[in-house]
């Protein structure tokens, strides 16, 4: 029978099969995708067959189909582990906060380059719009025109006051959207205010870091009701980029990708090169020097937690 994954708990798959029942599923012996090494061999918007073992309540998977796209991180402790968030995407959201917890600049540029990478359209969902003071709102704005300009859609929401859910709902209809941020974003309460149906759990900031707790254990696809379908991830606290080329980054930031064939070299790393029009864009103003910064530091292979 051919199905969706709709959960993934590591060792065992919900899957929607074709005749609308959910079926618990496992891998069935070493099952490895080609040519990427995950933790997650099977992930959530993944389309599997399975066959269901007789006389048994569960199934087992025995294929995946392609994927047509997919977002994969990478931890940066020691194991390096890399792990596919969900496949198979129409669009990403990336919620963001900028106080409690705060989202640096450095992550946002992360997960838009892994957007970017695998073809996924991406949008900034500003939340937590009830806690900004006059100067939280002129930083917001400050954040906006950097992602605007190079053409990211960004939104100013309030999980907790409803100010914007239906516009993100409008953006939500009748697409598969992942659902990411770092712990503590609000992603489960911004859900809950979408399809309070779910009543997903939602968690406190730990007061001695500042940083969410995981609310979320599990990545899981939920039906919206007005058509759709929507991922929601664990949060995520670092992204490491996985599979990209240093040669091949710059055409992942869009004001880069418009200008680098005009660089005097046409294997310009922009780093320290005579003749770089990226170097010069971002002395003029013209490119964001945070974006530039974020540029050296995926490249530079530096820790994403001091971002």
């Amino acid at each position: 029978m051919r199905g969706l994954v709709t959960k993934s708990t590591g060792s065992w798959y919900q899957v929607l099969g074709e005749d609308d029942k959910r079926y618990d599923c496992r891998i069935k012996g070493k099952f490895r995708t080609k040519g990427i090494k995950t933790t997650n061999p099977v992930a959530v918007g993944d389309w599997v067959h399975f066959d269901v073992e007789p006389d048994q309540e569960s199934a087992v998977i025995h294929e995946l189909e392609p994927r047509r796209n997919y977002i994969i991180r990478k931890s940066v402790n020691l194991s390096k582990q890399t792990q596919i968030i969900g496949a198979n995407l129409d669009q990403a959201f990336l919620v963001v906060t900028l106080a409690s917890p705060p989202t640096s600049l450095g992550f946002i540029d992360r997960f838009l380059v892994t957007t970017e990478a695998y073809g996924i359209p991406a949008v900034i969902i500003f939340n937590k719009l009830d806690l900004f003071s006059d100067e939280g709102l002129e930083i917001l704005a400050d954040y906006k025109a950097i992602y605007e300009h190079i053409g990211y859609p960004c939104f100013e929401v309030s999980a907790l006051t409803g100010t914007n859910i239906d516009v993100v709902k409008q953006l939500l209809k009748d697409k598969i959207t992942l659902v990411s941020g770092h712990s503590g974003v609000g992603k489960s309460t911004l859900i809950n205010a979408i399809v309070p149906e779910y009543g997903l759990k939602t968690g406190e900031i730990s007061d001695w870091s500042d940083k969410g707790k995981h609310t979320t254990t599990f990545a899981e696809m939920f039906d919206l009701p007005f058509g759709g379908k929507l991922i929601d991830t664990p949060g995520i606290r670092e992204l490491g980029i996985v599979d990209i080329e240093k040669q091949e980054l710059s055409h992942f930031f869009p004001e880069m990708r418009a200008l680098m064939n005009q660089c005097r070299f046409h294997n310009c790393r922009h780093i320290n090169e005579p003749g770089c029009v990226i170097m010069e864009a971002v002395e003029e103003g013209d490119i964001e020097s945070s974006r530039y910064d974020s540029y050296l530091s995926i490249y530079h292979n530096e820790d994403s937690r001091s971002l």
